[in-house]
């Protein structure tokens, strides 16, 4: 049956359709849409390969039970547990690029299974970068040095990589006809993509992006964009692809690859952008989105990795990995999920909490008609509190931590309902705060509280 699903194809030259899957929504474009109807993608998982572990379907319940949608999914098999890809025979310790493990292809599309019945969708990052460097490409199969398939001397790829990735020294990322040409390598890279798209396209739950965290050539990721986009098309299915690129100011030039190609990713990553903190996070990020405004190319953007953690060395600790998170929501980005630990919160219990109270916070507001406006706080400090509203109907706003601003409802503050929300703990309450005329005045006395102010 999957053979028949790639090979068919569309008619009169129309493109193809989601049928109800994931897709960039109608009429919120820089949001998606499932079902038809515009979503918003937030969540949290512990492992970066979740196809790889044991736990998996515990996870994708846990989860789903806080209100999460969204997981990150690496082709990666560097951890211990992990299988690879393609057979190994014992006796030589060899690899065969020609046949494969099936139990990496029953870990991945038992993943793709549960997350389709559970409505949550994988953000599934092709090329694992750091498999294919360091201590990780002495093991890879893809090193020649451990398959039967191809030799050092023949294909030009190293049997050591001692640097970092953004030094760009393994050659495996630079096969693609624009650039080396490495057709033996290429064959193989191709197989191994062919097979992923063999059991992904048949859900349509699944983001793709190339590499994570990439230094290379864009050919790279032109190339691979341009051929799942066009296998998808001949099995009759319209797939989103992106790339994540590793520099952490989104200024960038490298970015632009994918910000200013619509074409080629059809939405844009900007996870590195969480190694900023505090207001430097939200306008960074802000700033790109009303750049694709501008341009005409808006589209989803997407936080697959939020870091910070009080155990990590990433993202500001474990403050300011809650706040990064609920900054992206509120400057408009399409997802966003808590990065594994320790450089994120992974799926614990303060994501679990965050992420419930986000989604119980957005569903009761007109989140996707709504949009940022940090000028409706009066007296607002740096980092102090956040801004979402429908001036003159609904307001979202998030305090960091203690303060106190004021705000213009362009209305009499008695035509309007207060609620206040403990992010950490869930607990709702009515409030009555300090009003005159149109004027209202909020406070914090504690970090991560957000008000919900919405017209009678």
């Amino acid at each position: 049956m999957p053979f028949i699903l790639l090979l068919a194809g569309c008619s009169n030259g129309e493109l193809p359709q989601n049928d109800g899957g994931i897709g960039i929504s109608k009429d919120y474009p820089q949001y998606w849409e499932y079902g038809g109807k515009p979503v918003l993608l937030l969540g949290g998982s512990d492992e970066d390969n979740l196809f790889q572990t044991e736990g998996v379907e515990r996870q994708l319940d846990l989860l789903s039970s806080a209100g999460g949608n969204y997981i990150r999914n690496t082709m990666s098999s560097r951890d211990s547990g992990n299988v690879w890809a393609f057979e190994k025979d014992p006796a030589t310790g060899l690899y065969d690029l020609a046949r494969w493990n099936e139990e990496y292809w029953k870990r991945f599309h038992r993943l793709l299974e549960l997350t389709s019945e559970r409505e949550i969708m994988v953000q599934v990052e092709i090329w694992a970068t750091f498999d294919f460097y360091r201590e990780n490409w002495l093991i890879n199969p893809f090193n020649p040095a451990c398959n039967i398939n191809y030799s050092a001397e023949r294909t030009r790829l190293p049997v050591r990589v001692d640097s970092h990735p953004t030094w760009c020294e393994n050659p495996f990322f630079w096969s693609v006809p624009g650039q080396h040409n490495n057709m033996p390598v290429l064959a193989y890279q191709q197989r191994f993509v062919d097979q992923l798209l063999y059991y992904s396209l048949q859900y349509g739950n699944v983001l793709y992006c190339i590499d994570n965290e990439t230094s290379v050539t864009a050919d790279w990721g032109r190339f691979w964009s341009e051929y799942i986009r066009k296998k998808a098309s001949e099995a009759g299915k319209k797939i989103h692809v992106t790339e994540m690129w590793d520099p952490h100011d989104l200024g960038h030039i490298s970015h632009r690859e994918t910000f200013d190609h619509p074409q080629t990713y059809s939405f844009v990553e900007i996870s590195q952008n969480n190694h900023q903190r505090g207001e430097n996070q939200w306008d960074n990020g802000l700033r790109q989105i009303e750049r694709l405004r501008s341009a005409g190319n808006l589209r989803p953007v997407n936080n697959v990795k939020t870091y910070g953690n009080w155990q990590g060395r990433h993202g500001g600790g474990t403050h300011n990995g809650v706040e990064s998170f609920i900054r992206s929501v509120l400057f408009g980005s399409a997802a966003v999920r808590f990065h594994r630990p320790p450089s994120g919160l992974g799926l614990g219990d303060t994501a679990q909490s965050v992420i419930r109270s986000i989604r119980t916070a957005t569903d009761r507001f007109s989140f996707f008609d709504a949009a940022p406006h940090n000028e409706l706080l009066g007296g607002r400090q740096v980092n102090e509190a956040y801004c979402r509203a429908v001036p003159g109907r609904e307001y979202m706003v998030y305090f960091t931590g203690p303060g106190e601003v004021e705000m213009d409802l362009q209305s009499p503050a008695k035509r309007f309902a207060v609620r206040r929300l403990e992010i950490l703990t869930g607990q709702w309450s009515d409030e009555t705060v300090p009003s005159d005329g149109n004027l209202i005045i909020l406070r914090s006395d504690r970090k991560h509280l957000l008000y919900l102010i919405k017209k009678k």
